[in-house]
């Protein structure tokens, strides 16, 4: 009887031994299937942590750094597991978004439609006929940027993807001296790539993944986000192609935001749809595939002289409104 009771006593021992916890990864050279030199490699496509490597897809993975699709899930789900990508409470998401930085477009007016300027981890697409400030706003951006976060900005740096040969380093030297900011230093800050069509405008944005971090980078303005698409793709026959390659492109640029807690500012064309007698017949190019992806739209159209009126038709969680700015030389500026 004394003899059972102690290999009872003994088995239980044996169940309450503790089982070794699973270490915790915190770099992507501990993710499995990753060694020191393909971390390197990683690191140099633009994949630096575990949150870059969670959100990329396997075909994307395993093309940039030469690695079989079958490994490139594992390492996937390794970082997403790492990183623990599943349901959480609506006060973590919360906490989060406090970590959103906002950065000024020049016109308090403007700033309080858009809930504070234009946030990080968002795409602002600005639309409207050519004279409407589309670009006004783009190089505003990029100068306000820069600013400390007290007076509006992220003391950060800028990309500027151009795709109409619109860009103009005189009128950012403008703006940053109505400002007050050294010239020189405010147009070091802007980094500047010509796009000459869609394949290279997609080329450059998937090369700001290995760039952003490297020259703390806070906002990547294309302007414009859809011309380049609309040449190379004409006639309805071609409708389909170019919708699903801007719908891949506006997915690496959410990416890209989500990713590098950066703010996305793209402007985009309109046309004019003949069907609509009485209203505004203008509408954007991009259809609902860009209509659904980007955060906040925005409508600018002229009014008399330097002013010009803003439109927030699409928000998350703002209301639809309008205000009065204007444009001069100093930059944008409230219309009062």
């Amino acid at each position: 009887m004394g003899r059972k009771k102690k290999e009872v006593v003994e088995e239980k021992s044996v169940c309450e031994e503790p089982v070794e916890e699973k270490r915790k990864i915190k770099d992507i050279s501990e993710l499995p299937g990753v060694g020191e030199k393909t971390a390197e490699k990683m690191k140099a496509s633009g994949y630096t942590d575990l949150m870059s490597v969670a959100a990329a897809s396997a075909s994307e993975l395993g093309e940039r750094i030469e690695m079989g699709e079958a490994t490139a899930t594992k390492v996937i789900q390794a970082a997403r597991e790492a990183m623990e990508m599943g349901f959480e409470t609506a006060e973590r998401v919360m906490k989060r978004r406090e970590k959103i930085g906002r950065i000024t477009t020049g016109s308090e007016e403007l700033d309080k439609l858009l809930g504070g300027g234009v946030e990080t981890q968002s795409i602002v697409e600005a639309h409207g006929a050519f004279g409407s400030a589309k670009s006004q706003l783009a190089f505003q951006l990029a100068v306000s940027v820069q600013l400390p976060k007290e007076k509006g900005g992220l003391g950060k740096k800028a990309f500027f993807v151009d795709t109409e040969g619109t860009f103009r380093p005189e009128r950012i030297i403008q703006i940053a001296k109505a400002k007050g900011l050294d010239e020189q230093k405010t147009l070091k800050g802007i980094y500047v790539a010509r796009a000459y069509n869609s394949d290279h405008q997609i080329l450059l944005v998937d090369k700001l993944k290995e760039e952003v971090k490297k020259k703390n980078v806070g906002l990547i303005i294309i302007d414009s986000l859809t011309s380049a698409f609309r040449s190379d793709y004409t006639g309805r026959g071609t409708l389909a192609a170019r919708q699903q390659k801007l719908n891949r492109h506006l997915h690496d640029l959410q990416r890209l935001a989500d990713v590098n807690n950066v703010a996305i500012y793209v402007t985009n064309q309109v046309m004019a749809n003949p069907g609509i007698l009485f209203g505004d017949p203008t509408r954007p190019i991009g259809g609902h595939i860009l209509g659904h992806q980007a955060t906040f739209r925005l409508y600018l159209r002229k009014s008399k002289g330097e002013k010009r009126i803003a439109r927030l038709i699409d928000s998350p969680h703002l209301p639809e409104g309008e205000c009065v700015f204007l444009v001069n030389d100093k930059g944008i500026e409230d219309a009062s």
